[in-house]
């Protein structure tokens, strides 16, 4: 049996009539002495089946016949009373005549729901103004979670109740057990109006839940813009940390949620700090996190750097590390790509040419365009110690060759890896002469790869 539904067998006679509406059959079966509190299965009296019905007259005979003063309050299965089914089902008439025969207007079910909340939840503002009037509590909680009234009225976007429920009292900065508020509700589902009216109520925008979330926070990751701009010029702080490690803004909710439209609202009004400081996590992080390439290039154009700090939340040296982490995060090519552009190639930062080196070695998988621009690190390696050579005359092959270095590397500090690869005879010639002992015959030749590399390194 399913004790959620009803089941004509399992209703009493009375009951049956009360929930048809039928008034004179009602009056009959009582007057010949037929039960009032015969329940069905699913704990429901001919009163609850009047409640229903929205049938004051059925109500006014029952509550004349009740066997006791309790049957006023009596409950169902669920906990709910007489008034919780009036309030849900939206008669007026009907709770009044409950009220007035002594109803409680704050008995609660078994989800601890108050009757205010059901009439708040079924938008019957005119019952949630009588209800207040016969004493139900606005200030709530109204429901198991401590969600009250103004939450639920905020979230429905029904300004017309919220602005009863204000005028009765009820508090604008009331939180739930998890710390939320109204105001907070109205940014996270982008009702606009509700959260106008609770600003005009002088409502906190920078209010933060259990977690340290904010209403920006929430509104800038559920994507509504015109809440954020409604925040933002109402005082709402953009760098209020919203996490418990002190990291998270905003502007990484929009830049891993690709926002791209709030991302460009947010960057110029962030503080840089969380760029490259110690502790902090760059929203650069963010973006590759969440695999949104032109967020990505947004925040690289304006400045934010693609060697930002160790990531320990993401377990990270740096975003490139992040990109190539494939145990955890899939490979985007083009947040790599991005990333690759503005890298300064003359320096490699040190994270970032680690990350390069591990990625070489453990696979296979080359990058589309950039790679083909980047300097190998032995290379960079033969430009720092030309570098350290700094007048013409010891950059000299002659001088290069009283290194004390394998003939290999000292090759390789004089370019004929380039000169072979550029298909020229005198590279030839010039190992054949080094093995016989002769003087160098394409020193000019050495000096000239190397200052045509030494221009495209620059020009990277």
């Amino acid at each position: 049996m399913d004790f959620s539904e009803a089941y004509s067998d399992r209703c009493s006679a009375v009951g049956l009539a009360a929930r048809e509406g039928n008034v004179k059959m009602l009056r009959k079966l009582i007057k010949q002495g037929y039960s009032v509190d015969v329940a069905d299965n699913r704990g429901w009296m001919p009163i609850h089946e009047a409640a229903a019905r929205n049938s004051s007259a059925c109500l006014r005979v029952l509550v004349r016949a009740a066997p006791s003063e309790d049957y006023i309050n009596s409950k169902t299965f669920e906990g709910n009373c007489p008034l919780h089914l009036s309030a849900c089902h939206g008669s007026l008439d009907s709770v009044r005549v409950l009220l007035e025969a002594g109803a409680d207007p704050n008995e609660v079910n078994t989800e601890a729901t108050t009757t205010l909340f059901l009439a708040v939840q079924n938008g019957h503002a005119d019952i949630v103004k009588f209800l207040l009037q016969h004493g139900a509590n606005v200030k709530g909680p109204h429901t198991f979670s401590g969600w009250n009234s103004l939450h639920q009225a905020s979230f429905q976007g029904c300004t017309e109740i919220m602005k009863i429920l204000l005028e009765k009292g009820a508090s604008k900065e009331c939180k739930d057990d998890f710390g939320i508020t109204p105001l907070f509700v109205a940014a996270q589902y982008g009702k606009l109006e509700s959260l106008r009216l609770l600003i005009s109520h002088g409502a906190d925008v920078n209010s933060q839940a259990k977690d340290r979330a904010t209403p920006l926070l929430i509104a800038v990751q559920e994507g509504h813009t015109e809440c954020v701009e409604l925040l933002l010029a109402n005082g709402a702080d953009p760098n209020l940390y919203c996490n418990e490690e002190n990291w998270q803004l905003p502007i990484h909710a929009a830049a891993e949620m690709g926002r791209k439209k709030l991302l460009q609202l947010l960057i110029p009004i962030t503080d840089r700090i969380c760029d490259k400081s110690k502790d902090k996590v760059s929203p650069v992080y963010s973006a590759v996190y969440g695999g949104n390439k032109e967020c990505l290039e947004m925040l690289l154009k304006e400045g934010y750097s693609p060697d930002a700090q160790e990531c320990l939340n993401f377990d990270c040296r740096s975003p490139m590390c992040m990109v190539f982490h494939k145990e955890i995060f899939s490979v985007h090519d083009g947040a790599l790509n991005f990333i690759l552009e503005f890298t300064n190639w003359k320096r490699l930062p040190p994270a970032v040419e680690q990350d390069l080196s591990e990625y070489k070695e453990k696979f296979s998988w080359t990058p589309k365009s950039h790679f083909a621009c980047i300097p190998s690190l032995s290379h960079l390696c033969r430009l720092e110690i030309r570098s350290i050579l700094r007048s013409e005359r010891l950059r000299s092959d002659r001088f290069i060759r009283e290194l004390p270095l394998p003939a290999c590397l000292q090759d390789y500090l004089l370019y004929l890896d380039v000169l072979r690869v550029n298909a020229l005879p005198e590279a030839e010639d010039y190992l054949g002469q080094r093995e016989e002992g002769a003087p160098s015959t394409c020193h000019s030749r050495a000096e000239d790869a190397a200052r045509r590399d030494a221009g495209n390194s620059d020009a990277r």
